[in-house]
């Protein structure tokens, strides 16, 4: 029979909460946070295993990436909006009208995105599990689809080609 493979994980440790706000020329949201919620797809070939890939390794790379997202506040490094500057053990965020966040570097984590919306940070992190389930596994895997929810209801995806 022909057909195609695809697994969803969505499980309730795939998730994290993290402060943020979008930024953009001529505007800026208040500090506020969300509990986020990651669900991840993969296409991929049957394997002489009986598997396209170990549900387990997807849940266990989706936990660790969530993990290092969890508790901080999400900066977007590449923002036209905002100025970054990192002094020795802080994080400075420097708006467009003057506004300052200033926080110990522990709470923040600097992103390769230019704003925090869950758009962005569905590519971001298929970006790292696509990365890290190539590495750990043998698997043909096709494409990667990675979901982040900020609310019930409420999300975005990006699904990447193989």
């Amino acid at each position: 029979m022909q057909g195609r493979f695809t697994l969803r994980v969505a499980k309730e440790a795939l998730k994290f909460s993290a402060a943020h706000f979008i930024a953009y020329r001529g505007f800026r949201e208040l500090l506020h946070g969300h509990n986020y919620a990651v669900a991840v797809t993969v296409e991929g070939e049957l394997g002489p295993d009986g598997y396209v890939i170990d549900f387990g390794l997807v849940k266990q790379v989706a936990k660790a990436v969530c993990d290092e997202l969890d508790e901080r506040m999400l900066v977007p490094m590449q923002s036209d909006a905002l100025r970054v500057v990192e002094h020795d053990d802080v994080v400075e965020i420097i708006c467009e009208k003057g506004e300052r966040f200033v926080l110990p570097r522990t709470d923040a984590v600097l992103l390769p995105i230019a704003h925090s919306s869950a758009e962005e940070l569905s590519r971001y992190l298929c970006g790292r599990l696509s990365e890290a389930l190539q590495a750990r596994t043998a698997t043909g895997l096709t494409w990667v689809e990675v979901g982040v929810a900020e609310a019930p209801g409420q999300a975005a995806s990006f699904r990447t080609e193989l």
